[in-house]
């Protein structure tokens, strides 16, 4: 058996062909996707980039592991204790362990693990290959590593290599002169000139005015990612550059899957996954360019599993998160479970959806956000309900709702409207923390942990310089908001 897995960075599940939008970015992965069964409920439980994939290699919550977060304790696995034998539970039972369980040789094409300083990625993995941009590399640098290693090693059996692309992260980075999009309408046209003039007097970092987070630094070693967006036109200009990275991601992915058809190894015996750490909010409450919430953008991912002997062209529409996957290879694999009574994993395997269409999903989704923000939402039904704990510099409302369904990109808070909704997402989170801290070995909650450290990593410090700089521009309202929602920041 031979497996390949795309490990793509802040990818939207809905700006792929497979799940529906209008363009065609994604004709390789769509491809795959209709050999395969496509997720179309599935959750990065704990973002960003750091803890979800914290919560995809163990198979835990963050509220377990204890990584919600981009720094402070909250940015480190928690250690396991007197437990701990020659080897830690979790790397022994991790993701990637489960195919070098199973005897296959793995590799892994990352910069993952360097750039957060999180070396537990790599545990299982045979081979490393790192390219040393700490994911400030785009594909062209990272697939002829991959095709490489194949040419040495493809026509063995039993290897698993995982391929790690960056290109939809920011800063958008395709080579000069690829614009597959440049000159054609967006699919979804939402931002109107009134809602762009609304995004203009946004408060709070990687807004239309701060692409930079902070500010309108725009640097020339990376031409198509400017430092502000100044009207409707270069916001969709800009758009545009984040659906580009998504083909060039598809196309790099394309050159991978060619060479196997060209050597005869695009069969029945071939695995690929596809997946992402997190998506990206590009508009959404006035935010371009980043995945600093809990929301749907940000949280919802794909999942596509092209699988030996499973179904293909299916869908799966029960909720799932990224802590399934784990027990799902392992169950796949017929792996064991190393110490059984000691770790366990939070995720529900979804073989049989794989094999004969069960449903295995979830009533909800819970998910969380702390490195940005801290916000604890839940996705239910048509709905995702929002509590926000520290807006990251943002003047967010305490509690929201959305109907995503009608209300895609999240611009109608039904919150005061409907506090019956509010009441049942509120207790689903309630019900879900105290049974996640019934079975964990830690008394903090470690979003909690973020809070008493000062506060989500990439606001801590930032928001009295930031309240200057809106002095003396149209904006200058909300120097005074944010010292009253935000006073800790503010003290001499």
């Amino acid at each position: 058996m031979r497996v390949l897995m795309f490990d793509i960075d802040t990818l939207r599940a809905d700006h792929m062909g497979c799940y529906g939008y209008g363009r065609n970015t994604t004709p390789v992965m769509d491809s795959v996707a209709k050999e395969g069964v496509r997720f179309d409920r599935y959750y990065c439980p704990n973002a960003p980039c750091l803890p979800s994939r914290a919560s995809l290699i163990s198979g835990q919550y963050g509220i377990h592991t204890g990584v919600v977060g981009h720094g402070g304790t909250a940015a480190d696995m928690r250690l396991q204790g007197t437990t701990r034998s020659f080897t830690d539970d979790m790397s022994e039972n991790g993701l990637f362990m489960q195919f070098r369980r199973a005897g296959m040789r793995t590799v892994s094409f990352s910069t993952f693990a360097e750039r957060h300083s999180a070396w537990w990625f790599q545990a299982g993995f045979n081979e490393c290959y790192n390219v040393g941009r700490r994911g400030g590399e785009s594909a062209e640098m990272v697939t002829p590593y991959v095709l490489n290693w194949l040419e040495q090693n493809g026509k063995q059996d039993n290897w698993m290599i995982h391929v790690h692309y960056w290109d939809p992260h920011t800063p958008y980075r395709t080579p000069a002169g690829y614009d597959p999009f440049e000159g054609e309408p967006l699919p979804d046209d939402w931002i109107t000139e009134e809602i762009f003039a609304e995004h203009k007097l946004h408060i709070g970092p990687h807004g239309a005015n701060e692409i930079n987070m902070w500010n309108d630094d725009h640097f020339d070693v990376w031409p198509k990612h400017p430092g502000s967006l100044k009207n409707r036109e270069e916001a969709r200009h800009f758009l545009n550059q984040y659906d580009a990275g998504i083909r060039y991601t598809d196309d790099h992915i394309g050159k991978i899957l060619g060479w196997m058809k060209d050597n005869g190894l695009y069969n029945d015996d071939l695995a690929i996954l596809i997946t992402a750490d997190h998506g990206e909010d590009l508009g959404e409450f006035g935010v371009y360019a980043e995945h600093g919430m809990a929301d749907e953008p940000v949280c919802r991912i794909p999942l596509i599993i092209r699988w030996p002997g499973m179904r293909a062209n299916a869908a799966a529409e029960g909720f799932h998160d990224n802590t399934d996957l784990a027990p799902t290879i392992q169950e796949l694999l017929g792996t064991p479970m190393i110490v059984p009574g000691r770790y366990r994993y939070d995720g529900k395997s979804f073989a049989a959806t794989l094999r004969d269409g069960t449903d295995c999903g979830k009533p909800c989704a819970v998910l969380t956000q702390c490195a940005h923000v801290c916000q604890r939402s839940v996705r239910f039904d048509d709905y995702i309900y929002i509590r926000t704990v520290h807006g990251g510099g943002h003047l967010l409302p305490d509690e929201m709702l959305f109907d995503i369904k009608q209300d895609p990109h999240e611009q109608h808070n039904l919150a005061p409207e409907r506090p019956d909704l509010c009441a049942r997402g509120a207790k689903m989170i309630l019900d879900w923390n105290d049974a996640m801290m019934k079975t964990s070995h830690y008394d903090a909650d470690p979003m909690w942990t973020v809070m008493r450290e000062g506060g989500p990593e990439h606001s801590r410090g930032q928001l009295a310089s930031y309240a200057e700089r809106l002095k003396g521009t149209p904006r200058e309202y909300g120097a005074d908001l944010l010292r009253e929602k935000y006073p800790e920041e503010f003290t001499e």
